[in-house]
């Protein structure tokens, strides 16, 4: 069976997720974690182990980037093979192509420093969460992006109120467009509003498309067709 980005990086298999976590043991690593998800064939991969090249391949890319532009910097990075159609790795792109680009926008900021520290965070944040925590990876990556370029802490007054403005601002309007789930779609909204967040609070004026076009949906079995405004039907 072909493996397909959103299958079983094991068998190929569809994945399934349950209601309630359970005990399941990585494939790749043999460790033990708690997990609502596996393919039909029980087969589980950790997060750290489905995402590791891709995560390698987002922190190159943005450490040798110099577009201000974090939506063209996350379709390119899309297009590597080693990002999946929908994964974890989502949780680090977004906030990686946020600080690069802010970096590049004029922004002082010690980029190796923050894309190992958003490589970190991210890695940190559990694939599922859009659904099973109420919180999307792709809004959450962007406040962590914040945070970082911010020094924000749970101790400090305005950048903590950024970090924490961005990531609102971004899970209401992926709420807005609905499920299920996406990554490129939650990403892209992410980014857009970032940069206007970004723009409006800060000052820091990044480069955005004129249409935002997915190139992936052939890919994702729940795509919601011509609800999502990325859409191709949907540009002018």
């Amino acid at each position: 069976m072909a493996r397909t980005q959103e299958a079983c990086l094991v068998c190929g298999q569809p994945l399934e997720y349950f209601e309630t976590e359970r005990e399941m043991v990585c494939a790749f690593c043999k460790k033990t974690f708690p997990s609502r998800a596996s393919c039909r064939e029980g087969h589980y991969i950790c997060d750290t182990c489905h995402a590791q090249q891709g995560v390698a391949a987002i922190l190159d890319y943005c450490q040798g980037s110099t577009s201000q532009n974090p939506i063209t910097m996350a379709q390119e990075m899309m297009d590597n093979p080693l990002i999946y159609m929908h994964g974890p790795e989502h949780h680090i792109l977004v906030g990686a192509a946020l600080l690069a680009a802010c970096r590049n926008a004029g922004m002082e900021l010690d980029l190796d420093a923050a894309l190992n520290e958003m490589k970190a965070r991210g890695g940190a944040y559990p694939g599922g969460s859009c659904g099973f925590w109420g919180a999307c990876g792709a809004a959450v990556s962007a406040g962590m992006a914040l945070s970082i370029a911010t020094g924000a802490t749970p101790l400090t007054g305005q950048s903590w109120a950024w970090a924490n403005g961005v990531t609102a601002a971004c899970l209401q309007e992926i709420s807005a467009l609905g499920g299920p789930r996406c990554c490129k779609r939650n990403s892209f909204t992410a980014l857009r509003t970032a940069a206007g967040f970004l723009r409006e609070h800060l000052g820091v004026e990044l480069e955005l498309p004129e249409q935002t076009v997915c190139r992936w949906l052939a890919e994702n079995k729940e795509c919601i067709g011509g609800a999502c405004p990325y859409n191709p039907a949907n540009q002018r």
